[in-house]
C-alpha cells in the first residue's frame, strides 16, 4: 500500500461511515404497528424482520469501516491479518474494510462453512 493511496481510501471510508451513520439512525422499518387484519400483521412482521436484518448488516459495515479508518491511522491498513502481505488495491476498492487478502479470506470462509454446516454424522447420532 502506497502512502499516496491512503487519502483516497480514507475519503472513501469516511464517506461510507457518514452514509451508514445516517442509515442506522432511521429505524422506522422496525416500529411495531398493530392491524386488525391478520394478513397485514404477518406482512408487517416480515417487513420488520427484513428491516432488522438490514440494520444489523449496516451496523456491521459501520463498525468495519470505522475499524479500517483506525488501521489507516495506525499505519497497518491494507495489510492482511492472515499472511501479513499487502491486500490487493482492487480488493480494497471493492471492500475497503477488508481484513484479509483474497487467498486468506477464502480460507477463513471455508473454515466458517465447516463450523456452521452440521455433519450428517452428528444428526444421525442425535436421532
Amino acid at each position: 500500500m502506497t502512502t499516496s493511496e491512503l487519502p483516497r481510501f480514507r475519503a472513501m471510508l469516511t464517506a461510507r461511515v457518514a452514509e451508514l451513520e445516517d442509515l442506522t439512525r432511521k429505524r422506522d422499518g422496525i416500529t411495531v404497528e398493530r392491524s386488525a387484519d391478520e394478513l397485514d400483521e404477518t406482512q408487517a412482521a416480515s417487513q420488520r424482520a427484513l428491516a432488522v436484518c438490514n440494520l444489523d448488516r449496516e451496523y456491521n459495515q459501520l463498525r468495519n469501516a470505522r475499524a479500517a479508518l483506525r488501521r489507516i491511522e495506525e499505519g497497518n491498513f491494507g495489510t492482511c491479518l492472515g499472511c501479513d502481505e499487502d491486500i490487493h488495491p482492487k480488493r480494497l476498492l471493492a471492500v475497503p474494510w477488508a481484513l484479509f487478502c483474497l487467498r486468506c479470506q477464502e480460507a477463513v470462509d471455508r473454515s466458517l462453512e465447516k463450523i456452521q454446516a452440521p455433519s450428517g454424522d452428528v444428526l444421525g447420532r442425535a436421532a
